[in-house]
């Protein structure tokens, strides 16, 4: 094709941003999304200051993210006899030049897709059209979709970015003997609770073992009586010997489920309450994908979950489709909106973030509870009798520099997108 014209398939948080990202560096595209209607569906995610860079300088700023969560102020491990573990300062109070957010994942989408439309017009978005394949050749990209009856239809493209999820079809075909989902026996169950948020008012916990354990975090700020929109995930591990047996994501009743933390209660928390709280509860399995060896095929990538799937114990699979999305932007600028700067965003992301699919598989920065189980069976009355605070502050130090992350090297690091730059 004479002119480059982006196709990307999936409206969610790493389509949406790449969307923004080319507008801002003055590359036309189009997303294609396969729901008829998008929605503000889904619960808490963290925002690691790393994507909250990229979102400020994508032209979003503190006051439209305070509207969709609030600044993280704290990140703490806490064991079941309520002991602290680890605990330390987040985004901007960790000496970050960029907050830290917990916000409401469909109301971050929601956010990105006004501003899509708001910049790139109303046409940029397509609905109810689900990409089921591709075919490429040396001109350009040819997108096959569908629509909710089956009526098949294409598209036709310089290049195609595939943002279509853990069950992408595109990455089924540029890769189709990959390994199927892999469930490490983990059961996740989801709410959103009124209640009163503890420690700072502002507090990602992480409170259990490695195998039976709740997170908990606010994601609004707390009203005049002092209650917030508390988002939890409670999590227990079973025997995988079997396989996943249930729906990928159905709700439940906490009835189900509310039993395995009957005791859990402290001065500070009634875990079982919490639970009980919530209106809707929705199960999943925790689940990933193998890394693949390679995201791009010719003029075809994958990013986000399409990519690189991962267990949500780093917070930073949202963080990271940003990134993916502000990388390729910048491989743009550098080789032209063409196969050149697909194959330098793969060289420059593929194998990275395949090693921390598999750190966070290992536990992620949650693998400090491996460890004080392994040494003391999880009760300690003094944590450094049991895990020093130096090695606790080198291992969350190496997570974060696997993830991105690292206050100093992000501190220093020149913005991904130089400000007013575009594709020549």
């Amino acid at each position: 094709m004479k002119d480059p014209h982006v196709l990307i398939s999936g409206g969610g948080i790493a389509g949406l941003s790449l969307a923004l990202t080319l507008h801002q560096i003055g590359v036309p595209c189009t997303v294609f999304e396969q729901v008829p209607e998008l929605r503000p569906l889904g619960v808490g995610i963290n925002l690691q200051p790393n994507a909250v860079r990229e979102l400020f300088d994508m032209g979003f700023t503190a006051a439209d993210l305070d509207a969709v969560g609030l600044p993280a102020r704290e990140w703490a491990l806490v064991g079941r006899n309520g002991n602290d573990i680890y605990a330390e300062p987040r985004g901007l109070l960790a000496g970050y030049d960029w907050p830290q957010y917990a916000v409401h994942r469909g109301q971050l989408q929601m956010m990105l897709l006004d501003a899509v439309r708001d910049r790139l017009g109303d046409q940029a978005v397509q609905t109810g059209r689900r990409a089921v394949g591709f075919d490429q050749d040396d001109t350009g990209v040819t997108l096959r979709l569908q629509d909710g009856q089956g009526q098949a239809s294409t598209a036709r493209g310089s290049l195609l970015v595939a943002a279509d999820g853990l069950h992408s079809p595109i990455r089924a075909q540029m890769h189709p003997e990959q390994p199927p989902v892999q469930w490490g026996g983990a059961v996740l169950w989801r709410g959103v609770t009124r209640a009163r948020p503890i420690r700072t008012g502002s507090s990602f916990v992480g409170l259990g073992t490695h195998k039976h354990r709740m997170v908990i975090y606010p994601i609004s700020q707390a009203d005049a009586d002092g209650m917030a929109t508390i988002n939890w995930i409670a999590e227990q591990t079973f025997d995988n010997s079997a396989g996943w047996e249930g729906d990928w994501n159905r709700q439940v009743s906490a009835d189900s489920f509310v039993h395995h933390f009957d005791g859990w209660n402290f001065d500070w928390l009634d875990v079982p309450a919490l639970i009980r709280g919530a209106e809707q509860v929705f199960e999943y399995p925790m689940i990933d994908r193998d890394p693949v060896p390679t995201w791009v095929q010719g003029r075809v990538a994958l990013m986000g979950d399409a990519a690189h799937v991962m267990y949500p114990t780093g917070s930073n699979g949202a963080s990271q489709a940003i990134i993916d999305a502000r990388v390729i932007g910048a491989r743009m600028l550098d080789h032209g909106a063409g196969p050149q700067a697909l194959s330098a965003y793969d060289a420059q992301l593929c194998g990275p973030v395949s090693q921390l699919v598999l750190r966070n598989r290992g536990a992620g920065p949650f693998g400090m509870l491996n460890i004080v189980d392994d040494r003391c069976g999880g009760d300690f009355d003094d944590i450094d009798d049991v895990f020093p605070a130096a090695e606790r502050a080198a291992f969350m130090a190496g997570y974060k520099q696997a993830a991105g992350f690292a206050i100093e090297a992000l501190n220093a690091a020149p913005p991904t997108i130089p400000q007013g730059a575009r594709v020549a």
